[in-house]
């Protein structure tokens, strides 16, 4: 299976990636620094990746960011830059990707924790996990010629300690649960789920 995996560069990305070729897929990673690269903000960008690239029979997409700052702090400016990051982003692969796609292809988005749990300074990022989740629900049963569409959506990594003070009392996700997240959504035969993980 072809895959385009956008934010391979990103730890996250990174562990699909490696599970998904460890399991015989070739995958395309595609980040900032890569040649081609993308600015997952700039649909032109979007675009010149996706012809770069050609068909493939998946693409997922792990990049998003947003400000972390006291509800009462964050601005317009904030909510804009994380919306035009986490959500735009990912939605223009979906839009523009399924003019590469093959018949019975499937987008992978990502997301987390933070759509379903209040952790402190988190409100930008709640909002657009909580878009781009509610938008995979709502596309996949109009999505054409089979293809699919989920949202993996982690809990606090294992292997992020620095962050675990913040998720006080969540159990953090291992590197595996995370990767067989992923290999659900691409290899399975699910669509429209948040795979919570």
């Amino acid at each position: 299976m072809k895959i385009l995996l956008v934010g391979a560069a990103g730890h996250v990305g990174g562990v699909a990636r490696a599970e998904l070729e460890a399991r015989g897929h070739n995958v395309v990673s595609a980040s900032r620094s890569t040649q081609p690269g993308v600015d997952t903000s700039d649909p032109e960008s979007i675009a010149a990746l996706l012809e770069a690239v050609g068909r493939v029979d998946a693409i997922v997409v792990a990049v998003g960011s947003a400000a972390f700052k006291p509800v009462t702090e964050l601005t317009r400016e904030d909510y804009m830059s994380a919306f035009a990051s986490k959500v735009l982003g990912q939605v223009e692969f979906v839009t523009q990707g399924l003019d590469y796609l093959n018949d019975g292809g499937s987008i992978t988005v990502t997301t987390g924790v933070l759509s379903r749990e209040p952790v402190p300074t988190a409100a930008a990022a709640a909002l657009v996990n909580g878009a781009v989740e509610s938008f995979v629900i709502s596309a996949a049963p109009e999505l054409p010629r089979g293809i699919r569409i989920n949202a993996v959506s982690p809990n606090v990594l294992a292997n992020s300690p620095h962050f675990h003070d913040a998720f006080a009392g969540m159990v953090p996700v291992t590197d595996e649960q995370v990767a067989a997240a992923f290999v659900r959504s691409v290899e399975g035969n699910v669509t429209g789920r948040v795979i919570s993980v």
